[in-house]
């Protein structure tokens, strides 16, 4: 195995090159040599049929060690710039990571026994975001291919939701179903929905100051049965893996991210590589 500083100077050779995204991109190509995806190039309606599947939009925040700051460095990154004391000490400013930001993670919501609502909890974190875009299901030429990452960004973590939806759509899934929950839904993104010949299967906000209509509490229900295996790979990461950020940048945030959904997707294709070949 080894040591800590070598797997470092291999990720930052990664990181220096631009790499990552590439190989992500040709191991996706690999899946579709492989017979798990069929290729871009048969517009068939066997083709059609194999590449079809559901492409859940999701986000989850990535911890990062938290920056020790005055009110008036903190005033300084945010807009931008370096706090001259960082700048006259290069090794500080060299551990000071400027990219990550603070943001509040918000927990469900519960109601007690007795039907009142129990007060929300929100609590504040340090880091980045990971967002992805992951295919429900694949019903390859092969075998079924479920719960893999197709498209991921990676952004501060006081970035919304919604923002990244543009680029996380996939033109090249033939299905007609983009599933999200309330961050992502706005005038904006159901246009650019429409624009990519999706369908929005977004969840419904509850109105300001009313109750939830009970057709669309339904809807949301049966949405959310749908849209809950996308928090398969952000608990194999996040749980399993242990992915935290202890990089400082946001272009090694990537990096770390990016390699992490790749690893993801190759225990994804090992797991039903081995269910093919058993079957």
């Amino acid at each position: 195995m080894p040591d800590e500083t070598t797997i470092w100077r291999f990720r930052e050779a990664l990181v220096q090159a631009g790499a990552v995204e590439r190989l992500f991109a040709r191991f996706d190509a690999h899946l579709r040599e492989a017979g798990y995806l069929a290729p871009l190039s048969d517009s068939s309606a066997i083709a059609r049929r194999a590449v079809m599947g559901w492409q859940i939009v999701d986000a989850s925040i990535i911890a990062a060690p938290c920056q020790c700051m005055t009110d008036e460095e903190k005033a300084f990154v945010k807009g931008g710039g370096i706090p001259d004391a960082w700048c006259a000490t290069p090794t500080r400013l060299a551990q000071k990571d400027r990219d990550a930001r603070w943001t509040l993670k918000r927990w469900r919501r519960k109601n007690r026994p007795d039907g009142s609502a129990i007060l929300e909890i929100a609590t504040p974190v340090f880091g980045y975001k990971s967002h992805i875009n992951a295919d429900l299901r694949q019903n390859a030429p092969r075998a079924p291919l479920r719960d893999v990452v197709r498209r991921w960004s990676v952004t501060d973590a006081a970035r919304r939701d919604g923002r990244e939806l543009g680029g996380l759509l996939d033109r090249e899934n033939t299905g007609s179903a983009v599933w999200a929950d309330t961050a992502y839904r706005s005038q904006k993104n159901e246009k650019k929905i429409a624009r990519a010949g999706l369908a929005s299967k977004i969840h419904f906000r509850r109105p300001p100051g009313k109750s939830m209509p009970a057709h669309r509490g339904r809807a949301n229900a049966a949405r959310s049965k749908v849209r809950s295996a996308v928090e398969h790979p952000f608990a194999e990461m996040e749980a399993r893996m242990g992915l935290f950020v202890r990089t400082i940048g946001i272009d090694r945030a990537k990096g770390k991210i990016g390699i992490a959904n790749l690893a993801y997707n190759m225990k994804r294709f090992v797991f039903w590589e081995r269910r093919a070949t058993v079957a």
